[in-house]
């Protein structure tokens, strides 16, 4: 395999340049193949829900959607020590340290095996006591653990394949996870209905169709990793544990994993509030549960949209941050901001006028309808709002102010959440209760990280200097 000198590897990022020209243009062109990546994910997991439905087992729908906020609570780890590495190959790319960034990559992807393997014990060890204190009770919850485990025995895959996307993200390239996983994905959509409507199976059946894809996309991205000659390559012979890159992905990972586990922490408190709704008004039954389970698979897709605009800002804010280029990160802000929002209007309009046919795939009882509209309605009728929040947590992130992102996000949304779900929820015993929290937390912690985003900026720039 050839190697390359420096000025090779200057060349091949300037390719990618992120730091000089007009902005909107290059996250546009960051952004749109991340988009499309994580919508074809996300499709792919309502895939996985809707072709469940077909194996016409009671509850096997709102059983995949009661482990989604117990999964992410442990997912959550992994992926926030991925950012945490993707903020650190960025900010070594922005510096032009070739050096730092080998180290980086090869400590990340150690990190990321090791981090799966710990979540994999975790969620094997406590998925069904977790489903149990949030009432999954019954054929539900023997359906949910099912899913849950098989789930659980992929995540050092999946653990990988997210740092392998962070690595490929920080270097600006974000069509090759797009290549990577519309693959897998597609394999996984066969597996399902070769699983579901072949082997009559159920959630385990798309939870094995799941394992599998996961696998092999991780198997592509290591090879392509392994054929990139540039400073990001990936080389057996450097498999080491770098003390330097390790902490600096701890002191910006670990704040994402604790800001991400407690989110999800609050939305169990949530899903645990909605199962109780369900066990009152439908004893026996899973409407609500199942109602709730497709409106949050069709929110997902404007969540992984605005989401992407995130992930750029992160990159983009990490190599301007690594260049000192503090004065031109302003204008990082800005256009963030102003893609995101643009991203949110246009979920909002679709998903709206589209909620009653797009939720009868899922659907059919009136009631599970009625909660997916509900949630639609309020959720994604208030998603700039969303925007706002999660874009201002990336830029803080950027800016190398990720435990300020992550103790104004817990305030912000984790802890208002609780509050409300122990006051207002118990005061009005509502599903529109319950989905008011989003927007207001979303409003409030948003506010607060443009805030604190613009006293960050002004205080580097006196610090380092104007910069470009």
């Amino acid at each position: 395999m050839a190697v390359s000198t420096i000025e090779d590897d200057m060349r091949n990022i300037e390719d990618k340049d992120l730091l000089t020209g007009p902005l909107i243009n290059k996250i546009f062109s960051f952004v749109l193949p991340l988009i499309l990546t994580n919508l074809l994910q996300t499709f792919y997991s309502a895939a996985d829900m809707i072709v469940v439905g077909l194996s016409n087992v009671d509850g096997a729908i709102g059983a995949i959607g009661t482990t989604g906020s117990m999964i992410n609570m442990i997912a959550n780890v992994f992926m926030g020590f991925a950012t945490g590495s993707g903020i650190i190959v960025a900010r070594y790319i922005g510096a032009r340290d070739p050096d730092r960034t080998g180290k980086a990559v090869h400590t990340a992807l150690l990190t990321g095996l090791v981090a799966g393997i710990i979540c994999m014990i975790l969620g094997l060890a406590f998925s069904r006591p977790i489903l149990v204190m949030m009432g999954d009770e019954g054929h539900i919850l023997e359906l949910a653990t099912l899913y849950a485990k098989i789930y659980f025995l992929c995540v050092p895959c999946l653990s990988l394949t997210n740092f392998l996307i962070a690595i490929f993200r920080a270097k600006g390239d974000t069509k090759t996870p797009l290549y990577a996983l519309s693959f897998s994905g597609l394999l996984n959509i066969g597996l399902n209905l070769y699983f579901v409507l072949v082997m009559k199976m159920s959630v385990d059946g798309v939870a094995i169709a799941t394992a599998i894809s996961n696998f092999v996309s991780m198997l592509i991205l290591l090879v392509k990793l392994m054929k990139d000659s540039g400073w990001c390559g990936l080389r057996f012979a450097k498999l080491r544990i770098d003390r330097n890159s390790l902490r600096a992905i701890i002191v910006n990972g670990l704040p994402a994993a604790l800001q991400g586990a407690l989110f999800s922490l609050s939305n169990m408190i949530i899903q645990s509030s909605i199962i109780s709704l369900n066990n009152m008004q439908c004893p026996g039954g899973s409407d609500i549960i199942d109602g709730n389970a497709a409106g949050v698979s069709l929110e997902s897709f404007a969540y992984t949209a605005v989401n992407s605009v995130t992930l750029a800002s992160i990159t983009f804010m990490s190599q301007h941050y690594g260049a000192h280029k503090f004065k031109r990160a302003g204008l990082v802000m800005r256009d963030c901001y102003l893609v995101a929002s643009m991203i949110a209007i246009i979920s909002m309009i679709i998903l709206i006028g589209l909620q009653k046919p797009l939720l009868r795939l899922y659907v059919s009882a009136p009631l599970a309808i009625q909660t997916g509209e509900t949630r639609i309605k309020l959720l994604i009728g208030t998603y700039f709002t969303l925007a706002f929040m999660d874009v201002g947590s990336g830029i803080l992130r950027g800016l190398d102010r990720s435990i300020l992102s992550t103790i104004t996000s817990l305030l912000g949304s984790c802890v208002l959440r609780i509050l409300w779900i122990a006051i207002i929820f118990k005061a009005y015993p509502t599903m529109f209760t319950i989905y008011l929290s989003y927007p207001v937390s979303w409003l409030l912690t948003g506010t607060f990280h443009l805030l604190f985003s613009l006293n960050t900026k002004k205080q580097l720039i006196r610090q380092y200097g104007l910069g470009e």
